[in-house]
């Protein structure tokens, strides 16, 4: 567990630009749930979550189409909500960063670490704004 005066900064760059923090199971299965399409970033310390991940996330609602729903959870701090959103996205396996889009609970979309660490914000983000524009 990382201490909170530590991860503080790194959520609320999510949070500032309209991703709902999530910490139990239960709000990750219901914010999954939800009719429409929702974004969930798994959010860490390591570099390429702040070089990479975040400004993608970000940069990737500019686009015209956008998810309904954007939320986050921390890997290394919201253990029950990390662990959740994790089981959701199987097959795929754990990665922070990483990224997924759900459409009435389905996962149609997934961006893994390896997909991240190094290639630019702009590709990432090119990456989700091409699922938004076909899945939401």
């Amino acid at each position: 567990m990382y201490p909170a005066e530590l991860v503080r900064p790194m959520k609320q760059d999510l949070a500032q630009a309209g991703f709902e923090e999530l910490y139990t199971a239960e709000a990750v299965e219901n914010a999954i749930n939800q009719k429409g399409t929702t974004l969930v970033v798994v959010n860490s310390v390591c570099g390429c979550a702040a070089a990479n991940a975040r400004p993608a996330a970000k940069m990737s609602l500019r686009n015209l189409k956008k998810p309904d729903h954007l939320v986050t959870v921390f890997a290394g701090v919201d253990t029950e909500a990390v662990n959740a959103a994790r089981d959701l996205m199987v097959p795929f396996p754990p990665s922070s960063p990483s990224m997924a889009l759900f459409k009435d609970g389905e996962l149609v979309h997934m961006i893994e670490r390896h997909h991240i660490e190094g290639r630019p914000a702009e590709i990432i983000a090119e990456n989700l704004t091409e699922a938004y524009n076909e899945y939401c």
